[in-house]
């Protein structure tokens, strides 16, 4: 059986020779027909990475606009000098390369995190704490995920999470946190599935992890005996139900984000705790771009 760390294999040219990460252009971390997934290369093309999220956060699902956001039409922050941004390309269409660009997905590792003055999470969940516990870890942030709406299928899903596993390995990450989100500002609204994810998911021990004490909500808002597993799971957006898959565990109490209009939940994925089923599923593919 495959363990969290995969040894990083090598490609053989027409000669027999060991093609490098070069071969694959350094920033490629997976492919899936003709869909590939990629670190940008430019700040073109990050910018088209935050026209997506603006068109996906602002325009689809209602965040709160500054002037700013509004005049540029680009979802921006100060993170995003700090990030590496992954992109989901689509070789197929036509056009400019910028057309392609599908789906990002923004990554922040804690060397970075550190000269940027810290995660993104840490302004709702208590980040610093956990870190604290784990000083010989290295953590991932993940955070800001979109698709556009005609990719948003199980291949695009996959293609992502094959990409982070490759980024994953080739960076020496041990631990996958950040935000996720349920639509809308009121956590009752989530109560079945925000509950279940209350009394089964919950991290404990020395991946306890809790919201803010100013940005509190309890989660546990149903017994346990009256949650139906079957539409609690149903009701979770689909990159929750892809981190629960994956091993993850989830911090106590979420928070409501005003300008988002998200309840947001803390997601905590130890590496070495990835169900094996997946990194035998993952890696087999990602391991290739993971040098």
């Amino acid at each position: 059986m495959q363990t969290a760390t995969l040894e990083r294999e090598n490609f053989l040219d027409a000669n027999g020779g060991a093609l490098g990460d070069e071969a694959f252009g350094g920033d490629l971390l997976g492919r899936i027909g003709s869909l590939e997934v990629r670190l940008a290369r430019s700040d073109d093309e990050i910018a088209v990475a935050q026209e997506i999220r603006y068109r996906v956060f602002y325009d689809e699902l209602g965040a709160r606009q500054s002037a700013d956001h509004a005049m540029e039409r680009r979802d921006t922050d100060r993170f995003d000098a700090v990030c590496d941004h992954l992109l989901v390309v689509d070789n197929a269409l036509a056009g400019p390369m910028h057309k392609r660009i599908v789906g990002t997905y923004r990554l922040l590792r804690q060397e970075a995190a550190i000269a940027a003055g810290g995660f993104y999470s840490e302004d709702e969940f208590e980040l610093k704490k956990l870190i604290a516990r784990h000083p010989g870890r290295r953590f991932l942030e993940l955070g800001r995920s979109c698709v556009l709406a005609e990719y948003r299928s199980k291949r695009t899903i996959e293609l992502l999470w094959q990409g982070i596993w490759a980024y994953v390995n080739r960076h020496g990450i041990d631990v996958m946190a950040g935000c996720a989100s349920f639509n809308g500002t009121v956590p009752a609204a989530h109560a079945e599935a925000l509950s279940y994810l209350a009394h089964n998911c919950r991290a404990s021990g020395p991946w306890e992890v809790r919201a803010l004490p100013g940005r509190y909500y309890d989660m546990d808002m149903m017994p346990n005996e009256a949650i139906s597993v079957k539409s609690a799971i149903v009701a979770m957006p689909p990159l929750i139900k892809g981190y629960l898959r994956l091993g993850a565990r989830i911090g106590d109490g979420c928070v409501v984000d005003e300008d988002f209009r998200t309840v947001d939940v803390f997601v905590v994925l130890p590496v070495k705790e990835i169900n094996a089923r997946y990194i035998n599923y993952y890696g087999s593919e990602a391991q290739r771009f993971a040098a």
